[in-house]
């Protein structure tokens, strides 16, 4: 059950890179591979020291407290994620014509503040900080090739219009899965 807990982690942690990435896609940009590395790698870092710090308060509640605590952060994070998605809002990351090392450590730690609180509330649950993090970091990747791409063929339909309110509703179930299970 851990390992199905960790993979939607990773997911709902990078539904904002699909996003963002849809949108260099609907431009016909590309994030080259070692600029995507380096987001990924923010990512990566960046959930695991906030798994780390959510863990280390878990270790001073009780398993059962941890979980209540982690699954209610987890979703209200989630109810966060999709009331603002319901607010219109002006997305400032697709007025960018293309991206270069320094833009790409930027996106990078802005795309790193939703891991930090997921990985946080993750962390209180007990969840695996190493295995979670580089989780989050292989999807992180995966999800900007495919967002860039996808962003070319599909960024205007349905699926790219609700991709953030649909990580916001994983959160929510993960909530629910780590307070009942």
């Amino acid at each position: 059950m851990k390992l199905i807990t960790i993979l939607i982690i990773a997911v709902a942690a990078n539904i904002d890179n699909l996003g963002i990435s849809m949108a260099y896609g609907l431009r016909a940009n590309r994030i080259p591979f070692r600029y995507n590395l380096i987001i990924s790698l923010i990512s990566t870092v960046c959930a695991f020291v906030s798994i780390f710090a959510g863990s280390m308060l878990s270790d001073i509640l009780s398993r059962s407290t941890s979980n209540l605590i982690g699954g209610i952060l987890l979703i209200g994070l989630g109810l966060w994620v999709v009331k603002k998605t319901a607010s219109p809002s002006k997305d400032d990351t697709r007025k960018m014509d293309f991206i270069n090392w320094k833009e790409s450590i930027v996106l990078g730690f802005i795309l790193a503040l939703n891991c930090l609180s997921i990985g946080f509330s993750a962390g209180v649950t007990g969840i695996e900080p190493y295995s979670t993090a580089l989780a989050i970091g292989i999807f992180s990747f995966i999800s900007i090739i495919l967002g860039v791409r996808l962003g070319e063929h599909i960024g205007t339909s349905w699926l790219g219009q609700q991709a953030e309110r649909i990580g916001g509703m994983l959160l929510m179930i993960i909530g629910v899965i780590e307070i009942f299970i």
